[in-house]
């Protein structure tokens, strides 16, 4: 990584970024995936989540590419991601296409040559990583409920999990508190960047400094895995404490969705 990582990523860096992000989601490609005038993924799964179109590569033939997202996605929820690797103005020509923005994320980056800090952890939890069948569905319970998703696709996520073609660069994190998950996290370790995703703490474990600890155990497994960067992309709810932890914003992604 440049030396210029101090006062935010570079191009590079920020290219970067942006891959390890769509190999994360196009990771859920259980049904399929494509790459092209839109880059997908299809987990078939009916939380849209886990269905979307992760980047447009060209402003020219916009009605071609809605049409062909909105083939390729028929029949599931999805979300259409506009970041830093979309062209400038594929939200506006997004929204004259009749799409609705439904949010925003920050895009958090911080070196991780930086001192990683240390947070506080609760008496009694422990940070494990996630490595067994039992292990991995109990994390995709916790985040699961976390995200409102339905607890009949456990099963199905439990699956997608494990047959995931990147699972040698990634590393599931469980927040363990009387023999309890209670808080996920998961790292990708991909492109020179420590992607961390799927932060959640369970609804009554919050505000005790889980996030915290799942946070300091993501930048340390980054580290180890040899990644220069960490990046992650925030609610706002959460934003405080990844500044805390010496993140900035580095960009957004604004999320959108289209009528069928």
């Amino acid at each position: 990584m440049s030396e210029r990582a101090d006062a935010g990523p570079d191009t590079g860096d920020l290219a970067r970024v942006t891959a390890n992000f769509r190999q994360y989601l196009m990771g859920w490609s259980a049904q399929e995936r494509g790459e092209g005038l839109v880059d997908h993924f299809r987990s078939g799964l009916a939380q849209p989540q886990f269905n979307g179109v992760v980047r447009l590569t060209s402003l020219d033939g916009i009605e071609r590419a809605v049409a062909a997202a909105r083939t390729r996605l028929a029949g599931v929820p999805w979300w259409w991601w506009v970041g830093p690797d979309s062209p400038r103005g594929t939200a506006a020509a997004l929204a004259e296409q009749g799409a609705s923005a439904r949010g925003v994320l920050p895009l958090m980056v911080r070196p991780l040559h930086h001192d990683l800090g240390c947070a506080r952890q609760p008496a009694g939890l422990r940070i494990e990583v996630a490595e067994s069948r039992a292990q991995l569905t109990e994390l995709v319970r916790t985040y699961s409920a976390s995200m409102g998703v339905d607890p009949g696709l456990e099963r199905e996520l439990v699956r997608i999990e494990e047959e995931r073609a990147d699972n040698a660069h990634i590393v599931r994190l469980a927040a363990v508190l009387d023999g309890r998950t209670v808080g996920t996290t998961v790292v990708v370790a991909a492109h020179e960047v420590a992607g961390i995703f799927l932060v959640h703490v369970a609804a009554d474990r919050r505000r005790r400094g889980i996030g915290g600890a799942l946070t300091a155990a993501a930048l340390r497994a980054g580290r180890e895995r040899g990644m220069p960067l960490a990046a992650l992309a925030a609610s706002r709810a959460g934003e405080p404490l990844y500044r805390r932890f010496g993140f900035a914003e580095a960009g957004e992604y604004r999320l959108f969705t289209l009528p069928g």
